[in-house]
């Protein structure tokens, strides 16, 4: 009896080795290879793909902050019209707090520029909606507009100011999803999305003022 008991412990045994025996450890998930383009006649190859360094800026980071800035001064160009057209205290108020914001916004980004050795744009063409960079630019107004914005006052001026600042503001807008898709450097990545945040909120508060005039 016991040498029945003891055979059937070793089978057991090695019935529980065996099915342990054929696991295979579970191996780390692997990154996909990246296809790297060869050279003219000659085929792709396949690499490892490697870190991204969010501290150094890309090519599209500093498109972005290079085009932003004279985006952002011609929305200075056209709230400094503001106070001498319309009494409309909400205008004004709306016009003064873009103001404010841009120009700040427009501080940074020349100095995160000039930190990282690039050349920082002046400020000879934000009044002017014809240069070449401009044309690559959404939202930007064009010199008639900007004439014809220099030109209104009262009702006519709010109007049209609205809809210049809201079709500016939307350009904005898709400049800065662009840089968050594209863009690597940590803090080209924050201002962009502070620009997505402040400006989605002052495009709402524009739309309701001009329903009602």
């Amino acid at each position: 009896m016991r040498k029945s008991l003891t055979s059937a412990l070793v089978a057991a045994a090695f019935v529980v080795s065996g099915c342990t025996g054929d696991e295979t450890p579970a191996q780390p998930a692997q990154s996909a290879p990246v296809i790297v383009p060869g050279k003219p006649g000659e085929q792709a190859s396949t690499g490892s793909p490697g870190p991204v360094n969010r501290d150094q800026p890309n090519e599209a980071d500093v498109e972005y902050m290079t085009m932003m800035i004279p985006h952002h001064q011609q929305a200075k160009v056209m709230t400094d019209l503001v106070l001498g057209k319309t009494a409309n205290e909400q205008i004004r108020a709306i016009a003064g707090r873009i103001s404010v914001a841009q120009d700040g916004e427009v501080a940074m980004m020349k100095t995160w520029l000039s930190d990282r050795g690039k050349p920082v744009p002046g400020d000879g063409h934000a009044g002017h909606g014809g240069g070449h960079d401009h044309a690559l630019m959404p939202g930007m107004a064009t010199e008639a507009q900007l004439a014809d914005l220099r030109a209104a006052n009262g009702v006519a001026f709010e109007k049209l100011f609205l809809d210049l600042m809201i079709a500016h503001h939307q350009g904005a807008l898709t400049m800065a999803e662009a840089q968050l898709g594209k863009g690597v450097e940590v803090k080209a990545q924050e201002m962009a999305q502070e620009v997505i945040t402040g400006q989605s909120a002052e495009i709402e508060r524009m739309k309701t003022m001009r329903s009602k005039l």
